[in-house]
């Protein structure tokens, strides 16, 4: 089975992508939803403003992301991440999925 391209706590392999989720989540939000196959970008960074649907919609794409690369794990497990350290999650989605800072800048 796969891993992740980065840990648990892994929001530092790529300070780029940190600045990116902490400044403005919405963004990686939608390119993940993108990249998941769920929803375009555009569509996927409103969600992330949507209460309980930002929710439901992270569960599928960080479910989705591991399904398309072989990663071992669950709901619980998905929904723990998400909840209790989201910033990670976001980091770690987006390394996984390749969203850089310069992939957010060239569709722009």
């Amino acid at each position: 089975m796969g891993e992740w391209k980065s840990g648990t706590f892994g929001c530092f392999d790529d300070i780029g992508i940190l600045a990116m989720v902490c400044l403005v989540p919405c963004v990686p939000f939608g390119m993940n939803v993108e990249h998941a196959g769920i929803a375009s970008c555009l569509m996927g960074a409103i969600y992330a403003f949507i209460p309980l649907v930002n929710i439901f919609c992270w569960i599928k794409v960080r479910g989705a992301i591991r399904e398309k690369n072989g990663i071992d794990g669950s709901l619980i497990n998905d929904l723990f991440m998400i909840c209790c350290c989201g910033l990670c999650a976001l980091s770690q989605e987006s390394i996984q999925c390749d969203s850089t800072v310069a992939n957010a800048m060239a569709r722009f």
